[in-house]
């Protein structure tokens, strides 16, 4: 298609007349992003889909090309001029906006693998609980890492832009991954393979798998809405619009399973509400319903399973954690206010000021002194605020080099540490004792390089760090003596998740 479009962008250029951006696209990019840029072989092209792509690197992609896929540059072909308009206009709404029907949803579902040929046991020989999930976002791939040995078992291609951290089965057999442009991916943990996949929006926020491992529940952008799916075959079975109390559509800002409750946990975007929807079967009637159903004027009483239960917010959430026994919600919005709303009885019952923008989605907890502290980074300012979950005050703020993404730690290292990723110090780790809640260690592994995302082996003997470059590093680091152990070449590893830790909630990982 590409060669075939090569005489127009000649003639164009000769005559000196560069063509309309829209017409760029039809003649260079549809063919693999699609007529509507909704994605094909390649990812959607729209700017829900790029607004974490600064515009300067879509320029270098266009100009450049894409490293390591199918993604070629077009600086030989388009001038200058063209490629910033070509940029500009993929950064603008589409004239006719975009849908995905139940549908279209339905038709994209494959199977690669029927489960009854699954094996009932692993085959590689590896501690199945301690293994790693590594996201390398440079190159779009996933590593599977034996997280004794510290060897690659599997490297498999994913889809664009891995969002929102992989989810689990309760049993840490299956790992399922959401892309930005709408993709859900099952990934069998036993035979290292891929089972089935399947596109439940044009862009999504992330995904969130059921305690009893009957249910993921995926929540949009684009369109604006709740996608559930079978976990076992990620068949659709309800797709959920999100509307306010006033009947306004919301795009959903994040999605997590509280699992003593038996219930997912919905953040909206666009409104100041929480939903709380019950997977379990003898969930008792609420009397709140949909929106929808209050402008048709029913308002009645209906079973609670899979139906959401709202709570009034003073502010948009961005992000939220839960405490130990998730009974309490803990969010911020992008100004720093923090609220703690109580989920039994569905109200705010405290508020905090903590400046900058808190990333709690990327908190800890840990215990200090018979007390339950909630720790996060801050996406805007240099500090680590530490919160005392028992009357929701907060005890101190700890200075670090410069803003982060990240905190982790484990049951078993007094260390939390956390990374400097969003600032000039970006690659620097900070070491907080949780036991005096003082700096304790600064580490530079890697001088001039971004280092970021702890993560421990299931026993926290290990700490692996991610060297987010392309070509990028993975480093282990012995968790008491501080040095490093092993260096594995990644491909901008963003993230790396154990599944023992995330499956038995570890107090030194976000949920």
């Amino acid at each position: 298609m590409r060669r075939a479009w090569l005489w127009m962008g000649l003639a164009l250029a000769a005559s000196g007349h560069a063509a309309a951006p829209a017409a760029l696209y039809q003649q260079h990019c549809q063919s693999c992003h699609g007529e509507q840029r909704l994605g094909g072989m390649a990812p959607a092209l729209l700017p829900q889909s790029l607004e974490r792509s600064k515009p300067a690197e879509l320029l270098a992609t266009v100009r450049d090309g894409r490293p390591a896929t199918q993604m070629q540059g077009f600086a030989d072909w388009l001038s200058a001029d063209e490629i910033q308009a070509l940029v500009g206009w993929l950064r603008t709404p589409a004239a006719t906006p975009p849908r995905w029907s139940e549908a279209e949803m339905a038709a994209s579902h494959r199977q690669f693998v029927p489960l009854a040929q699954l094996p009932d046991a692993p085959g590689h020989g590896a501690d199945p609980a301690n293994l790693f999930v590594v996201v390398e976002a440079g190159d779009h791939h996933v590593s599977v890492l034996d997280g004794e040995r510290f060897t690659v078992l599997a490297r498999f291609a994913s889809h664009y832009a891995l969002h929102g951290g992989p989810k689990f089965s309760p049993d840490g057999r299956f790992v399922y991954f959401a892309s930005r442009d709408g993709w859900v991916s099952q990934y069998d943990l036993y035979s290292l393979q891929k089972v089935a996949e399947i596109r439940v929006g044009l862009n999504t926020r992330n995904v969130a798998a059921s305690a009893d491992g009957r249910w993921l529940l995926a929540g949009n952008t684009l369109p604006e809405n709740l996608v559930l799916l079978d976990a076992r075959t990620l068949q659709p079975v309800k797709t959920l619009p999100v509307r306010t109390q006033q009947g306004q559509l919301s795009r959903v800002s994040a999605v997590y399973d509280a699992a003593p409750r038996q219930s997912f946990i919905v953040a909206l975007k666009d409104a100041p509400e929480l939903w709380e929807i019950s997977y379990n079967p003898a969930a008792e009637p609420i009397y709140d319903g949909y929106v929808h159903d209050y402008a048709m004027g029913e308002g009645l009483a209906k079973p609670g399973f899979l139906n959401p239960r709202r709570t009034p917010l003073d502010a948009v959430l961005d992000d939220f954690f839960f405490d130990p026994d998730y009974r309490h919600v803990i969010g911020a919005s992008r100004d720093g206010r923090a609220q703690v709303v109580n989920l039994d009885i569905r109200r705010q019952v405290a508020a905090l000021q903590l400046d900058g923008m808190p990333h709690l989605g990327a908190g800890i907890t840990f215990k200090r002194d018979g007390r339950i502290l909630l720790a996060t980074p801050n996406l805007k300012t240099g500090q680590v605020s530490v919160i005392d979950t028992g009357n929701w005050q907060e005890v101190t703020r700890i200075a670090t080099p410069g803003p982060g993404f990240f905190l982790r730690s484990h049951e078993r290292t007094p260390y939390a540490w956390v990374d400097a990723m969003m600032s000039a110090q970006r690659d620097t780790l900070t070491l907080i004792d949780k036991r005096t809640l003082q700096v304790a260690h600064t580490l530079r592994p890697r001088p001039g390089k971004t280092t970021a995302h702890v993560e421990f082996t299931r026993d926290g003997r290990y700490a692996l760090v991610s060297v987010m470059e392309t070509p990028g590093e993975l480093l282990v680091i012995d968790a008491a003596t501080l040095r490093e152990v092993a260096a594995l070449p990644m491909m901008k590893p963003i993230g790396k998740y154990n599944v023992h830790n995330k499956i038995t909630r570890s107090e030194g990982t976000s949920h």
